[in-house]
């Protein structure tokens, strides 16, 4: 009797663990919803390049939510699961890259000419609250993540992580600019972010985590 029970034991909880992971990703899709639209008003308003990059990641972060709505979704059929897997990673990664060569060339171009952002009261508490909330989700979404023994939704808590290390270089950034006019903080503050995301970038559309 035990042993018939026991798999649906195992089928139950892992269904909950799928329920969480919604949850969890609702919870990201609707924080970096606001958090990518306040970044890129505040951004483009004061000409930061830290914070319209972190704005467009945000929207990369709520891309990678929705795959991995898409992934959770498919966690009962194994065979199109691991499909998903692989193909949410390669999107992600692209985005990822297209990002960083963003970032690159506007950093660049800002120092160059030696424009400097104005202040953002505005882009500082964002930032600040993304150095509070990323991390709670990212832990949340990567114990999920290796409960259900899933690559795929692991990059994804991982770039979660990323989004809250962005958030403290762009603060870091920011407030530099804020507190004591140092205009080429903020640039440089965006050049930083440029290896850690072709790193997450190239590891996505390698799929390495699939394997």
């Amino acid at each position: 009797m035990t042993n018939s029970l026991h798999p649906q034991i195992l089928e139950d909880h892992r269904a909950a663990l799928v329920r969480r992971g919604i949850w969890l990703s609702y919870a990201t899709i609707g924080y970096n919803s606001l958090e990518a639209l306040g970044s890129l008003i505040a951004g483009f308003l004061a000409g930061s390049v830290a914070l319209v990059g972190f704005g467009f990641d945000s929207v990369i972060e709520v891309t990678a939510s929705i795959a991995a709505q898409w992934r959770l979704r498919a966690d009962v059929d194994v065979e199109h699961r691991e499909r998903v897997e692989v193909f949410t990673l390669r999107i992600v990664g692209a985005c990822f890259l297209g990002l960083a060569l963003y970032i690159l060339l506007d950093a660049a171009n800002t120092l160059w000419q030696g424009r400097a952002p104005d202040r953002s009261p505005l882009g500082v508490a964002i930032l600040a609250l993304s150095v509070i909330v990323m991390p709670v989700l990212a832990i949340s979404k990567k114990k999920v993540a290796r409960a259900l023994a899933s690559g795929a939704l692991e990059a994804e808590a991982t770039q979660t992580s990323l989004c809250a290390y962005l958030s403290v270089i762009g603060l870091a950034g920011v407030a530099l600019n804020a507190a004591a006019g140092w205009w080429w903080a903020d640039p440089v503050a965006a050049l930083v972010m440029v290896p850690i995301i072709v790193r997450e970038g190239v590891e996505g559309v390698r799929a390495r985590e699939c394997c």
